[in-house]
């Protein structure tokens, strides 16, 4: 199976593009939207060729979730800690945006390594936001200390209008997603395909992975969760992750897996309906000669 990179693909060519062309001053303005209704826009202007804009817009939240300034808890303290002086954050951000960065290549650290290193962190700007609030809890259960909001049933949004919840506890952190998809095919596909996921746990070469299971009906978990949330036409993913599941590097590919979820079984789902598609044109090919 393929997993989803974290850093974008199409922000870090910008970005290496841009260090490597300072002397041109060439005007940029580029607009994208990548999975999850995450947009892009970055612009560059030739009197500044060093300064480069990031603006960010993420996904609408829905009601049960908290945010502060219009990004997730934890979002501006986390860009702070990523980026260092190389990165400042611009208040207000761009009007259609909750985040704009201000990029000075000038700034940025002298060895080609480390560049190369921010750059990809840089582009990596979705993981750092949304995944902020994740990241505060996963570090508690890290260091095995007591998160504030210990027991209670935390919602962190991941797609437009949905969520996904989180209890934390001491010594380890449930988190629960309720699956939902548009087309009917699809929830066919991403209900067999998760039923097989949750089987696949139970192989021997993976007996460290986080225990998983899936259940038509919401789990106990999410008892006191708002109605609107309950609705999952593919039914609900638990995942219970323990401190051995977020020690040292583990802790970044983990935030990472857990934010994108419904994104990787998605793309999966997608994957598996062009396969079949691809399948059956050979068939009639074949049947027609």
């Amino acid at each position: 199976m393929i997993l989803l990179q974290s850093p974008s693909r199409y922000l870090l060519q910008i970005l290496s593009t841009r260090l490597h062309n300072l002397d041109k001053g060439v005007e940029l303005d580029c607009h994208w939207v990548e999975f999850d209704d995450v947009r892009y826009h970055v612009q560059a202007l030739v009197k500044n060729p060093h300064l480069l804009l990031l603006s960010v817009s993420l996904p609408t939240p829905p009601p049960e979730t908290v945010f502060q300034g219009g990004l997730p808890l934890g979002a501006i303290e986390a860009v702070k800690a990523a980026y260092g002086v190389a990165v400042q954050i611009l208040d207000p951000p761009r009007d259609g945006f909750n985040l704009t960065v201000k990029m000075n290549f000038s700034k940025l650290p002298p060895t080609e390594e480390y560049r190369q290193a921010l750059l990809m962190k840089v582009a990596s700007v979705r993981e750092v936001v949304l995944g902020a609030p994740l990241r505060v809890f996963l570090k508690h259960l890290a260091s095995r200390t007591v998160a504030p909001e210990r027991d209670l049933l935390v919602a962190l949004v991941h797609r437009p209008k949905e969520s996904f919840f989180l209890v934390p506890q001491a010594e380890k952190v449930t988190v629960v997603f309720p699956m939902r998809f548009n087309d009917s095919t699809d929830t066919v596909l991403a209900t067999s395909f998760l039923q097989e996921f949750v089987e696949a746990r139970r192989s021997a070469g993976l007996n460290n992975a986080p225990p998983c299971s899936w259940s038509p009906s919401p789990p106990v978990e999410l008892k006191g969760a708002p109605l609107e949330a309950l609705s999952a036409n593919a039914g609900f993913v638990t995942f219970v992750i323990f401190p051995r599941h977020v020690e040292g590097k583990k802790l970044d590919r983990t935030v990472w897996s857990l934010s994108t979820f419904h994104a990787y079984v998605s793309y999966h789902v997608k994957c598996s309906e062009g396969f079949m598609h691809t399948r059956m044109r050979r068939r009639v090919e074949s049947l027609i000669q």
